[in-house]
């Protein structure tokens, strides 16, 4: 069994997190430490980490190092500054719901503490936790992924939900990443994700990086792509997961839904149970991201389009529960009828 051959993106030193910069990505493989919560309050919102588990953790490291950081001895009002700490790392950016139960986690912990040194401790151990549980369950949703593709499958995906936007292995990655370790050949073609690139800069690299036979694509060969190279299945991310099996994703996602159908091919939707939002009946009411129109009318600092042009820059598009073949997590795949299934599913 070959091993993974990709960088930990996020990792705990004690003082600091170390974090691998994917605006960097692919030309120069860069790593950053976040000494303060307003370093890793920045990595969140400029794209330096990203992928909804990496969010996640990322944050709740970032609470246990704003913790560690006070000075404060009055337990009460050591509890309310790591409140506020953790407040601040939840506005950094509004879709992705593994953000906000990574903090919840976290809050639980320190309000279960009795003593400052006992908060500190056990808001390390929970992010650690946090992360370990991370791993393992991308493994997982790998192992069930790998068992709906056959041997010389050819898979689309977009965005990038691979392992540097997880602990490891990723979620609609991973099962590409363990057809590596188990010499399972596929081949993957990769949208390249307009308009930040997260198909080209990191799939792209990530999949090089793991031996993984991938082509990109720009996103507007998706239709021409799966009719001539005959794509058996699509297989994408999510960064919040309604009741309903309403979905979130990179936009695009929603596009490749409607081709998926038009097509007669399987389309999975892969994240972990953390994804899954409940308190929403359904997708219509995801918040959805919008992002400064520099990212379209610029690449790079070189300016692309007219001036004063109108923009309309949503980070992410909700593919409708209809569209979706099945989702794969970490405790199986989840088939329709969603409503009922999702909710005795992540109840278990």
């Amino acid at each position: 069994m070959q091993k993974l051959n990709i960088p930990y993106s996020i990792q705990w030193n004690e003082t600091h997190i170390t974090i691998l910069n994917q605006q960097e990505l692919p030309l120069k493989t860069e790593f950053l430490d976040l000494y303060t919560l307003e370093d890793v309050f920045d990595s969140i919102v400029t794209l330096k980490v990203r992928g909804a588990p990496a969010i996640g953790i990322t944050a709740a490291f970032g609470a246990a190092l704003a913790a560690n950081a006070l000075n404060e001895e009055h337990f009460p009002v050591f509890i309310a500054k790591v409140k506020e700490s953790i407040s601040y790392l939840a506005s950094s950016r509004p879709t992705a719901v593994n953000l906000f139960w990574a903090l919840n986690r976290m809050e639980s912990v320190l309000i279960e503490s009795t003593t400052v040194n006992e908060a500190k401790t056990n808001l390390v151990h929970e992010a650690l936790k946090i992360f370990l549980e991370d791993e393992e369950t991308c493994r997982q949703i790998g192992e069930y992924g790998l068992s709906l593709l056959k041997p010389g499958s050819q898979v689309m995906t977009i965005c990038n939900a691979g392992g540097i936007a997880t602990a490891r292995y990723g979620t609609a990655l991973a099962p590409f990443h363990l057809s590596i370790e188990k010499n399972i050949p596929l081949k993957v073609y990769a949208c390249e994700t307009r308009p930040v690139l997260q198909g080209s800069r990191l799939t792209a690299w990530e999949l090089m990086q793991a031996g993984v036979d991938v082509t990109l694509i720009t996103d507007s060969m998706a239709a021409h792509t799966i009719k001539t190279k005959e794509i058996n299945a699509i297989i994408v991310g999510a960064d919040r997961i309604a009741a309903n099996g309403d979905t979130a994703n990179k936009v695009g996602t929603f596009g490749l839904a409607v081709l998926a159908q038009h097509f007669g091919i399987p389309f999975y939707v892969a994240a972990p149970s953390s994804t899954f939002d409940l308190t929403l009946a359904t997708g219509e009411i995801i918040p959805i991201e919008e992002r400064k129109e520099e990212e379209i009318t610029h690449i790079g600092n070189t300016r692309i389009a007219p001036n004063d042009v109108a923009v309309f820059n949503p980070a992410f598009d909700v593919t409708p529960n209809e569209l979706i073949t099945a989702i794969i997590t970490e405790k199986g795949i989840i088939y329709p009828d969603y409503e009922e299934n999702i909710h005795q599913h992540i109840t278990l």
